[in-house]
């Protein structure tokens, strides 16, 4: 056993380092190649022999072992059934619930709230209008509501009217769900500068953005029932996760 065991490390650092040159090789191809591009964050193999993954922020495109050939799609495992491509960027984008600055989101409690969710939303987004309505139909949750204006010129009149506002959450479900326009109002609107500035952090360029409690993030209106089971998959990784 003492002789086997300097020799698996010798053959993992080889293939380490085998690993290593590859995907410097492949850096150096398409840089050469497709000058165009973007820097490279990551190249890594895949699952599927022979093919590698090249990252670009949360950008994935796959190449073969020389850099000859760039595919740009989703990666699909037949045999498990699984979307590897959808897999990875949802892990790229996920985003810690506890690094949130709740401080800057006003929020917004129905029934015993024990569940929570995250939204980023701009006051003129029609789809955050329907999604607000959906909500309606979801108890028991805590939702942290961000004002993210970035649509249009007037969002950020619009969200600075509803931040000011006396009753934050009225004004808004006023505007969002019975079309009532908010009050004109003045305040110190840092929070939703800040909000802006950790939406582009983040990479968030869509409004409504869903960040769910295990870090699940979700781009785009989804109905009540698509919520539910969201809510209900975090908060049972969250209980895995802690046990």
């Amino acid at each position: 056993m003492k002789l086997i065991t300097p020799l698996w490390a010798s053959l993992a650092l080889t293939l380490s380092l085998s690993a290593t040159a590859q995907e410097a090789a492949i850096r150096k191809t398409l840089a050469e190649r497709i000058p165009q591009m973007e820097k490279i964050d990551e190249v890594r193999p895949t699952a599927m022999q022979g093919l590698y993954e090249v990252r670009i922020g949360t950008d994935l495109f796959y190449t073969d072992a020389k850099g000859n050939f760039v595919i740009q799609g989703e990666l699909i495992d037949t045999k498990a059934r699984r979307n590897l491509t959808e897999d990875r960027i949802n892990k790229l984008t996920a985003v810690d619930f506890a690094a949130l600055p709740l401080k800057d989101a006003f929020t917004i409690v129905r029934g015993n709230g024990k569940r929570k969710v995250a939204v980023f939303e701009d006051p003129n987004c029609g789809y955050c209008k329907r999604f607000e309505r959906d909500l309606q139909n979801v108890d028991n949750v805590t939702v942290y509501l961000f004002l993210y204006p970035i649509l249009s010129p007037d969002s950020a009149e619009k969200s600075r009217n509803i931040w000011c506002a006396k009753d934050k959450v009225a004004a808004w479900q006023d505007y969002m769900v019975r079309d009532k326009a908010p009050a004109v109002a003045s305040c110190d609107t840092s929070a939703v500068q800040r909000n802006l500035a950790f939406g582009k952090k983040h990479k968030i360029t869509g409004t409504p953005t869903l960040i769910f409690a295990n870090g699940t993030r979700v781009p785009g209106a989804i109905g009540a029932s698509d919520v539910e089971k969201r809510l209900a998959e975090a908060a049972g990784e969250a209980v895995s996760t802690a046990n």
